[in-house]
Formats: C-alpha cells, structure tokens, sequence
C-alpha cells in the first residue's frame, strides 16, 4: 500500500454492510473507480449486544491504489485548473474529502463539490462556501482581467436547496407586505442570495424590492407599491 493510498473508513450493523457503506464513499469521491480493484480491511467485526445492551457496528477500511482511479477524460483550462488548485488547498486545509467537478461555458465555471460531511465547507446559511466562492472569483479575476467569468462553489446540492428555501421565503414575505401595508426586511444575506429574491419578486405585482445596509449585513426590503 502507497502513501498516496485512497482510505475511507465506514461502520454497519454487519461487516456486509460496513463495506457497502465504505464502497459507496469512494464512489461519490471517485465515480470512475474500478471497484474489483477496492480493497477491505476488517477493523471490527461489531457486537449485536443483548436486547440491544452492549450494541458496536462493524468497522471496515476501504483502500484503492489511485492507479485504480482513471484521470478525467477532457483537459480543463488553465482558469478551470486554478479553480481546482484553489479549491483541493481548501478542502485539504479542512481535512475533508470531497471529489470536484468543474463545469465551463464561454460565460462561467461551476465547480461542484460532492462526500460526506461538507457541513463544515457549507458553513450556517451558507455562510463559509459564500465566502470561499467570494474569494475564488477575487484571486481568478485578478489574475484572468482579461477572461473574467464568474465562478460559482456548490456543495452536497447546497445551492439548490437554498434558492428553492429563498424563492419560498420572498414569496411568502411579499404577501406579508400586501397584507399589512407595511414593508418587510428580510435578514441580513449575500449579494448573490438578495439577487435571487430581488429576481423572484420581479414580476410579483404589487410589491418593490430594495437592499439596505452595510455588509455583511446588509438585508433586502420587500415594500408595498406606492408605500
């Protein structure tokens, strides 16, 4: 085994189980892996305990040697490839694993990352993956002036379900302001959060939208027509 060995650890009720759970962990990192390559090591075999006293899972260590692992089939740019750097030295300096997907158009790059436990990557209301992205684009503007695309960081879905969980929100809070006649602030969110709810309550008849305050607290302002 090389030090550059691919390890996950995972637990199950059975040894079975425990090296499913592990063989799946290394499929999000690394979907084009040869499985019949994947190799386990027993850790535990686990105790079913009595009426439930006493219960330990099953622990199994799953290896893969990165020869097993095939290189993307495309070459990325150079912008793409900073992106990437940037974001390994990142999740590296968090100690997690996560695999990386870099999609580019002539306008953007999307880099999305997928693994277990990005909680910590995402940060509370998306707070730490907003400032990792804020800090991606600032480093690749700087040095692209030239080929200035934006660069969005997802992770787990995380932005899919946060437009989705905004979207509901501004809708729910224009009605407010219909209702009371009085306006609505928001809380406090990013410049690409209170984008999405400016967008959303667009063609919301009856309402406007306006953002107030300083960062990092600045909040959109939902305000009846005329009032």
């Amino acid at each position: 085994m090389t030090e550059n060995t691919l390890r996950v650890e995972s637990t199950g009720e059975t040894v079975g189980e425990a090296k499913w759970a592990a063989l799946r962990e290394l499929e999000k990192l690394h979907p084009e892996l040869d499985k019949s390559a994947v190799q386990f090591q027993v850790v535990s075999e686990g105790e079913r305990g009595l009426l439930g006293v006493g219960y330990a899972p099953a622990r199994v260590v799953a290896s893969v040697e990165p020869s097993a692992v095939p290189e993307p089939s495309h070459s990325e740019s150079e912008l793409a490839a900073r992106v990437r750097e940037i974001l390994e030295r990142i999740t590296g300096g968090l100690s997690l694993r996560c695999r990386i997907q870099i999609v580019e158009d002539d306008e953007s790059i999307v880099a999305t990352l997928s693994g277990s436990n990005l909680g910590l990557l995402i940060g509370k209301h998306g707070q730490t993956i907003d400032a990792i992205q804020y800090l991606v684009n600032a480093i690749v503007w700087r040095a692209w002036p030239e080929d200035r695309k934006e660069v969005t960081i997802d992770a787990a879905g995380y932005r899919e379900r946060r437009r989705g969980a905004l979207e509901s929100l501004a809708v729910r809070s224009a009605e407010e302001a219909l209702a009371s006649h009085s306006p609505v602030a928001l809380e406090p969110m990013t410049a690409v959060e209170r984008k999405i709810v400016h967008v959303v309550l667009k063609e919301f008849d009856g309402v406007e939208t306006s953002s107030d305050g300083t960062e990092p607290n600045r909040a959109v302002i939902i305000t009846p027509s005329g009032g």
